[in-house]
């Protein structure tokens, strides 16, 4: 079973052996220690407690049963410094989000959109938004992380952005866009404290549910954006008035599960060591995650606010 973000389905970390922490029988943050060693046995990374890299698909294969237990633990201690920590998560996703941000403001001072420049403008952000999908699903089918990649979509996803709030703000409603980012950062404060107490259990079932809502939620849209096309006016009106409110509210809380999801992709890949390269692919989906959570916050924000 493969993590998935919003949009794209992205690779966990377990590689072939399917959802970290979906197939382990340990405690989420917050939960109670079950006995000394709660990674040694009924885990995808750990045939027995005496050696925790026996199955693991990270460790190399020096370290697997069979191998002489010098060689074996020569090569566990060398790989051990390569392993990925909370600090790589953080660093790389402030990469990541800092490249959105940086571009996003370079698109909001030198692509205008008042009138007599408006068209261009789109033009060029629905231009850098197919460039961003393409890079994504790139990256989201190789088997290893690419910064380049990863961050190319960063800053061609600040192209956009930057773009869509100019104009939001500029004939909708002025200081939306303020309120989408502080939404934004509410939402992922909030389901950090809730995950890291225990509020929220990200399991198999979980996962399942929000897989589910999240696809049903994706075909709507469509077919919600292919009416828009072929008969214009908002197409169904799932994006507009009453109902535009509600799927509005239901994307952010959608993200909101995908942000939980995250956070515990990231913990499986800190507990059972994951190389640290793997940090990249943790700041790639949070960065689309909190995407998703701003694009819908600000929709939301636009709907309310254009109603008085």
């Amino acid at each position: 079973m493969r993590s998935s973000n919003p949009v794209f389905s992205r690779r966990g970390f377990s590689r072939d052996n399917g959802y970290a922490g979906f197939n382990a029988q340990q405690p989420q943050a917050g939960g109670p220690a079950v006995g000394t060693n709660p990674y040694a046995t009924g885990t995808p990374y750990a045939g027995d407690a005496t050696n925790p890299y026996a199955t693991n698909p990270y460790a190399p294969q020096d370290t697997q049963l069979g191998a002489p237990q010098q060689a074996r633990g020569n090569v566990m201690q060398q790989a051990r410094g390569n392993v990925m920590t909370i600090d790589d998560v953080v660093s790389r996703t402030a990469m990541t989000l800092g490249t959105v941000v940086l571009t996003a403001v370079l698109s909001w001072l030198l692509l205008p959109v008042d009138p007599a420049n408006l068209g261009k403008s789109y033009g060029i952000a629905i231009g850098a938004a197919l460039v961003a999908l393409v890079l994504s699903l790139v990256q989201s089918f190789k088997r290893k992380p690419s910064p380049a990649l990863i961050l190319g979509y960063a800053a061609f996803e600040g192209v956009f952005l930057g773009v869509i709030s100019a104009a939001v703000s500029t004939y909708i409603a002025d200081g939306v866009v303020i309120q989408a980012v502080l939404g934004t950062m509410a939402v992922f404060a909030g389901v950090l404290i809730a995950y890291k107490m225990g509020w929220i259990r990200v399991n198999r079932r979980f996962y399942g549910f929000v897989m589910a809502a999240a696809m049903g939620f994706m075909l709507l849209m469509v077919t919600n954006l292919l009416f828009a096309v072929f008969a214009g006016g908002d197409g169904l009106g799932f994006r507009s008035g009453g109902l535009g409110i509600l799927f509005g509210v239901i994307g952010i809380i959608l993200g909101a599960c995908f942000l939980a999801l995250d956070f515990k992709q990231v913990e499986d890949g800190v507990t059972y060591g994951a190389p640290r390269e793997e940090a990249w692919l943790a700041a790639f989906g949070l960065t689309m995650t909190l995407v998703w959570i701003y694009l819908e916050m600000l929709r939301l924000l636009s709907i309310l606010q254009g109603d008085d």
